[in-house]
């Protein structure tokens, strides 16, 4: 693949099609396309983005003709030669065709052209890149947000609460105070509310200037397409008032088409906002704004996750059942998987499982037939893992109505199939925990060797795999610790050392318990949390 265009054929025959995604124009050269054969055209296109100066930037796309075409990429304003500018790959296993631009620079905002040609025809699409040249200004992509705005950065002092609390605060339910409360390290439950009934009647002041109605908020999540959303009911007192997006203080652009990075999709009375291919730079506070007023405020966090064991290629001969398992870095209670990029649930066909620490996730694919095979696909937040599954035919006449099963066996990266022995070494390293009294703590690292090392946890030097205060194990290499019940005492340095013949290898970390909580503390968050009607969970 090369990013110049290529020319397949000359031809005096020029046919404009419409191809069944928006935006994509397709020129046919011949007049009939033989039986079997199809021109190109996009089955995804790329979208416009709006990215901060010196991050990468990179368009992706993925395309269907017979025979393949062959994809190239243009610009406007100039040629993609620099091969340290411009990175032009292709992704086998999803079939995705990607342009990367490293480092991106002001000078390379430009709209972009992504072509697909084959010796039946071309079919080209485009993206625009616009490139914000710091963290108070934003390119607009159409006229409606010519005017770049801001709002106050919430930054936190030293011993004061994040201000992103209150903003999430003031837009969740009551039964999720308490969540919210645990993530910022609110203790005083008491005074949260008192503050929170001050600060909800000033913006329910500001909100009926411009709002008539404003229910049924919901947070950002993830989505099994792999992009986020968020949401909210809205209806505005004049139809005509302007709604801004902001990110961290600042305004982002959107599309109302879904094209671009950040888009709305209005129906109704309710907006739903959407980014697509989330990255970590995507993590942040998202505001909606009717006018001046702030009327949604989500925290969106992604949690540092890593496949420590990816899924494997499977082989099942058919009506074999076909399992794919994955080792996570850190617990995560549920993950989404998807076959030939279609999301699977738990049913007769599929069997989702995960173990109680909630390290380990399994797909079986059950009595498996050759529409099954394909590419699998595992995603934990915004990482993701994929694999083919492989199905054979099954030529044995004495199987016929029988039915076997094939697992993928869970072994570290590196080192399965391997007769060679090598020293613990770390694949992921602890990290720094702050964490309220009172909740749990969970930590968690990876390590190999051949052979298995032995590994001990380290309290400020004071060996903890004997301790019942600590819930410590180690599944395929992944060791986590949970303390069940966080309190002063907690804090320190923690420390693991994996030991084995061969050498010793050692991580370590510090633990940070935020302020402390007294059984008088506790039993006023009771009585607050009942008179209003609240649940509270919080152990002393």
């Amino acid at each position: 693949m090369h990013l110049q265009t290529i020319c397949f054929r000359t031809s005096t025959v020029a046919i404009k099609r419409r191809s069944r995604v928006p935006g994509v124009m397709i020129t046919q050269f011949v007049e009939e396309v033989p039986e079997g054969m199809s021109t190109p055209d996009f089955t995804r296109k790329p979208i416009a983005l709006t990215i901060q100066e010196g991050k990468l930037a990179f368009f992706k796309s993925m395309v269907s003709g017979v025979p393949k075409p062959n994809i190239t990429w243009a610009r406007n304003k100039g040629p993609l030669e620099d091969p340290v500018k411009y990175i032009s790959r292709y992704d086998e296993t999803m079939e995705e065709y990607f342009l990367e631009i490293p480092n991106v620079r002001a000078e390379q905002a430009d709209t972009y052209k992504c072509f697909a040609a084959n010796e039946y025809g071309r079919a080209v699409c485009t993206a625009t890149l616009n490139v914000i040249e710091g963290p108070k200004r934003a390119a607009p992509e159409d006229f409606r947000k010519m005017v770049v705005r801001t709002k106050p950065q919430l930054k936190k002092k030293e011993g004061e609460i994040d201000p992103k609390f209150w903003e999430v605060l003031l837009s969740s339910p009551k039964k999720d105070y308490e969540k919210v409360c645990m993530e910022y390290g609110v203790s005083d439950f008491r005074w949260m509310l008192k503050q929170l009934n001050l600060k909800k009647k000033e913006r329910e002041e500001e909100q009926a200037k411009v709002v008539e109605k404003l229910e049924n908020l919901k947070h950002i999540e993830v989505k099994r397409d792999g992009s986020a959303e968020f949401e909210l009911d809205m209806e505005l007192k004049n139809p005509n008032s302007q709604v801004f997006l902001f990110k961290d203080g600042v305004m982002v652009p959107y599309s109302d088409d879904g094209s671009g990075k950040h888009n709305l999709n209005k129906i109704g009375k309710k907006y739903i906002f959407s980014i697509n291919d989330l990255m970590p730079d995507d993590a942040g506070l998202y505001q909606v704004d009717v006018e001046d007023a702030n009327c949604f405020s989500t925290d969106f966090k992604i949690i540092p996750v890593e496949f420590v064991v990816k899924i494997q290629e499977v082989k099942a001969k058919e009506r074999e059942d076909a399992m794919f398992e994955c080792v996570l870095s850190h617990p995560f209670q549920k993950i989404v998987w998807t076959g030939k990029k279609i999301p699977l649930e738990q049913g007769d066909k599929f069997d989702i499982t995960v173990s109680e620490d909630h390290l380990i996730h399994s797909l079986k694919v059950k009595d498996c037939a050759q529409l099954d095979k394909g590419v699998y696909t595992a995603m934990a937040g915004i990482t993701s893992c994929n694999a083919w599954l492989i199905v054979e035919a099954d030529n044995d006449p004495n199987m016929r109505g029988g039915k076997a099963s094939h697992k993928f066996i869970l072994d570290m990266p590196d080192v399965k199939g391997l007769d060679l022995q090598c020293p613990p070494s770390f694949l992921l390293r602890l990290k720094i925990c702050t964490a309220p009294p009172g909740y749990e703590c969970y930590m968690s690292c990876a390590v190999r060797g051949d052979p298995k090392p032995h590994v001990t946890w380290y309290h400020n030097n004071v060996s903890l795999n004997t301790n019942t205060n600590y819930l410590i194990t180690n599944v395929c290499g992944v060791c986590t610790m949970l303390i069940l019940k966080i309190g002063p005492k907690d804090s320190g340095e923690y420390s693991v050392i994996a030991d084995s013949p061969l050498g010793r290898a050692e991580c370590s970390t510090k633990l940070t318990v935020r302020g402390s909580i007294s059984q008088s503390q506790h039993n006023k968050m009771l009585f607050f949390c009942d008179r209003n009607n609240l649940q509270f969970k919080h152990q002393v």
